[in-house]
This record gives C-alpha cells, structure tokens and sequence, in this order.
C-alpha cells in the first residue's frame, strides 16, 4: 500500500508540487526569519561576547543594558579591588563619539578605553598591528569592516575609489589626534558603529567631558571562587550590580524584547509565514485528494481498512512535508551563507531547526485531516456510478 500511495502522489505531478511549494514557503520564511531575528539579538551583546576574559561585569544598579551606560565614580575602582574573591579587576571604558574624517564629515563611533597597563577587555582578534601597540602617543585601534567602509578616506586621484584606513593614518576624535596602530575584527554591534579600541586614560581625554568617566569594572574571581558568592560581597560592599557574561547578554536581549517592536515585526512575519504554508499545502492537499478519490474508493471496497488509508495519507503528508522542510531550510541556509559577511544579521540555531520542524509537521498534519476526513467517508459505490 505504501507504494501505491507513492505512485498516487509522484502521479500527479503538478499538485505535488503545490504542495511541496507550500511546505517549502512556510518552511523558509520562518526559519529565516527566526535566524535573522536571532542574530539581530546577538548583535545586541556583541561586545560582551567579544569581552571574554572577566568572570562579572560591575556596574550602576540601574543599567538596563550594555549600552545604557550610568559612569561611577572612579573610587568605587578600588573599593571592588578590595572586595573578597576579587583577584583582579580594571576599568572599562565605553562611550560614543564623533570622528571627523579626511572629507570634513563626521561619523559616530563607539570608543572602548582599556586599563593602560594590562590591556584586559581588547579586541577578540587582531588582524594587523599589536594590541601593545596601544601604549604608543594617540594611539588607536579600529575595526577592520569600518576602515573599509564607514572610515575611509578620500583617493586623491579626482574619480578614484576611497581608500580604506590603514595603520599611520590619523583619524581626529572630538578635535584630538589618534593614530591607528592595528586593525582588528570585531562582532558587529546592533548600531553597526565603528569601533575604536584604546587606552582607559586616552580614552576618557577623547570623550567629551563627564564627572564621571568611569562606565564598568571588569574583574576575574580567584581561582575556586565561587561567582555566585562574589557577586553578593560586591553587592554588599560596593552597592553596585554584578553579572556574569552571561547573564549580562540576558539582560541586554531582555531589555530590547520588553521595549522595541523587533519582536512583533518578526513573530508576525513567522506566524503570516506559517498560515500561508497551511492554506497553500492544505488547499493543495485536499484537491490532491479530491482527484483521487475514487482510487480510494475503490481500494475500500476491495475492503482495505479506514486504517490503511489513513497511513497511506499520513505517508503522503510525512513526504511532502520531509521534501519541502529540508528544500526551506537549505534556501534559509544558502540567505545566511550568501549574506555572510555582510550588514544582514543571521544566526541559525539548532532550536530553529526544531521549532520549525514541529511547525511544519503541524502545517501537514492538518493538511493530512482535511483529507482523511474525506477519505473516511467517502462511499465505496461511487466506483461503481457512471
């Protein structure tokens, strides 16, 4: 029987691939919609990601996410210094600013001060240059995409491309001189900015001036120690919160799901995705079914069971949606690889994948139901009329 419904299907070419358009539609559009959302997130906390080496990250009780950023005072530096379980821990420097580039525009970055003596919290991967190199006058790292695209300099050759930054060139931040030193990749950032890297007390001469300069202490738990427990003694000492990397980035992407619309813009886009592929692989189905009705029939009063029938329509439905799951999912993964590299945020996981699996399986089941209903009923004597 199963061959027999193989045959029925495979048959009629045409509403089979209806069918398999449908599955494949739904398919694609939530899994690349969910892994664009995904990857929207994770921009989010990019440079705490990119920031691996400390065990918490210190800050004012009301910072909401990474770039709500409320200074402290540069006191409560050595007040966590002398919190117990603290082996190390150095400041962190990170705010926005303008650079005036070669053509007389401007152009907002993000700029990260680093401690000046260990250089904890630098870029994740250099490409060109030294982080050492930091400790040299005016002295600056910037982000290999931005040197290439937003920071560019004019060709002097009337016509020509610009040209990307490269390490001698000057840049100038807030009417001061920085030299780039290095280029480096970075995690690009929700904002998209250029990142600048330097030193903490550079850092703070760039930035327009504050009271208070100081934006997070990084710090590293004695060996053994147990996290959960240092950060109650900074609480306890300091007043100031404390998160792990981890649980920081949670914060982040909780922030911007509570109070932006990215949410909603995607789970409508997902949810529009899903109702299409059911009325598109269901309408299709059906019609499928309707055609090959009297097939069924007569395989009925050959006296083939309601049970038969309902798997040989299950195993019709399990093809399709297999065919046009895995067709979905390879074009979602050909966007994220053909986008790779580029502006276009897109992560896939290995819970999308599930998600929507499960989701198409639903899309066929009810597929399937319509049919069997049908199916069920259907009179056998209708082989038997004209």
């Amino acid at each position: 029987m199963n061959s027999i419904a193989l045959k029925m299907l495979f048959g009629d070419t045409t509403k089979y691939i209806g069918i398999i358009i449908g599955i494949t539609f739904a398919s694609l559009l939530m899994n690349q919609q969910a892994s664009i959302f995904v990857g929207l997130m994770s921009r989010t906390y990019s440079f705490i990601a990119d920031t691996g080496l400390p065990d918490v990250w210190i800050m004012d009780p009301k910072v909401q996410f990474i770039d709500d950023v409320k200074p402290l005072q540069s006191t409560q530096l050595y007040r966590i210094r002398g919190v117990e379980g603290i082996e190390w821990a150095m400041p962190l420097y990170k705010g926005r600013i303008r650079a005036r580039l070669d053509d007389g525009s401007f152009q907002n970055c993000q700029i990260i001060g680093l401690d000046d003596t260990t250089l904890i919290g630098g870029p994740p991967v250099m490409v060109e240059g030294k982080l050492e190199d930091l400790r040299m006058a005016d002295a600056v790292i910037v982000d290999r995409v931005a040197a290439q695209t937003r920071l560019v300099k004019p060709n002097p050759i009337p016509g020509g491309p610009p040209l990307p930054l490269k390490i001698g060139d000057l840049l100038e931040l807030n009417d001061r001189r920085a030299v780039v030193v290095g280029l480096c990749d970075v995690t690009r950032s929700f904002q998209s900015e250029p990142t600048i890297y330097t030193t903490y007390s550079r850092a703070t001469t760039f930035a327009p001036r504050e009271r208070r300069l100081l934006s997070f202490v990084i710090a590293k738990a004695k060996p053994g120690y147990p996290i959960d427990q240092l950060k109650q003694n900074v609480q306890r000492t300091t007043g100031l919160s404390a998160y792990t990397q981890q649980e920081f980035q949670w914060k982040t992407v909780v922030y911007f799901l509570k109070n932006t619309g990215i949410p909603i813009n995607f789970g409508i886009t997902v949810v529009l995705g899903f109702i299409v592929g059911t009325a598109i692989a269901g309408q299709t189905f059906f019609n499928f079914t309707q055609d090959n009705l009297k097939y069924f029939a007569a395989l009925k009063a050959m006296g083939t069971s309601n049970f038969t029938l309902l798997r040989m329509i299950l195993l019709q439905a399990f093809v399709v949606g297999v065919i046009g799951y895995g067709l979905g999912v390879g074009l979602a993964a050909w966007f994220g690889i053909a986008t790779g590299g580029s502006a276009a945020a897109f992560r896939m996981l290995w819970q999308i994948l599930a998600l929507s699996g499960a989701a198409v399986t639903v899309i066929c089941l009810i597929s399937a139901s319509i049919s069997i209903v049908r199916v069920i009923f259907v009179d056998p004597a209708i082989v038997f009329k004209g």
